[in-house]
């Protein structure tokens, strides 16, 4: 495997970028988290994208911020500069794939762990391995939630719920996970059932699934009649788009759309 931090690769449609420090437990470095935002700021503007998956290399998601530079801080005023910095590139990280215009899937054969699990909650959707766990467990290192935490997590699961896990630092298995709604679907057979559900996103009307993430996301701010005047400003653009009018044929025609992504 490759020496880099971030590997990424293009194939039919899916985006896979892999976090590949295994021996870090894919925490998110410096290197790991520039590496990431590059490969996003790249595979944004590329037409053949039409899903991005993020994943971490031999089993591991992603253990979160890279706590060993903490432990290396030698007195107060440098620990709380590390932390600090931590917690803005980290932070950064988050907010790039949570912004990312197209549709996006955590894939976790592993343990997502503390501003991980932010990373992998800021996808679309998060796809587990009967071995995933997850956990917001801040506390085990002695700090309050960050990195997203307050505004990705109660989305999910509830207020109730959300302070719960992170007052309990849960180590969540993948059935209780599911439950919660912090993983979509639980597979048996990961690789295959992961790549199938991916695919499926792939090979959908790529700009309409971009519209209608972006109107989901700005619901939560508007009322009713606003989320619903915003929809139809939103759909107008999607009427003019090749899949539009293949979509419409296929119906008319009794058959299976043969989506594009233009």
């Amino acid at each position: 495997m490759s020496d880099k931090a971030v590997l990424v690769d293009v194939t039919d449609g899916v985006a896979t970028v892999t976090l590949n420090r295994p021996e870090r437990r894919n925490a998110l470095s410096d290197e790991v988290s520039n590496g990431i935002i590059s490969a996003i700021d790249e595979l944004e503007g590329r037409d053949d994208v039409r899903c991005l998956v993020l994943t971490g290399a031999e089993g591991t998601f992603c253990a979160g911020g890279d706590v060993s530079s903490m432990a290396a801080s030698d007195d107060d005023q440098q620990l709380h500069d590390v932390v600090r910095h931590i917690q803005d590139e980290t932070s950064r990280v988050i907010r790039r794939v949570y912004e990312f215009r197209k549709p996006t899937v955590a894939k976790l054969d592993g343990v997502a762990f503390g501003a991980g699990a932010n990373l992998a909650i800021a996808c679309d959707c998060v796809v587990a391995s009967e071995r995933a766990r997850i956990s917001f467990g801040f506390k085990q290192v002695g700090l309050a939630v960050d990195t997203g935490t307050s505004y990705l997590l109660p989305r999910i699961v509830g207020e109730n719920v959300a302070k719960e896990l992170v007052f309990t630092g849960e180590l969540v298995d993948a059935e209780r996970a599911s439950d919660l709604g912090l993983f979509n679907h639980v597979y048996e057979s990961f690789e295959e059932q992961a790549s199938e559900f991916i695919q499926t996103i792939a090979e959908g009307p790529t700009v309409a699934l971009e519209t209608s993430k972006q109107s989901i996301v700005q619901g939560f701010s508007l009322d009713l009649k606003a989320a619903q005047d915003n929809e139809a400003t939103n759909q107008a653009a999607v009427f003019e788009t090749h899949d539009h009018a293949e979509g419409a044929t296929a119906f008319m025609e009794s058959r299976e759309p043969e989506f594009e992504g233009r």
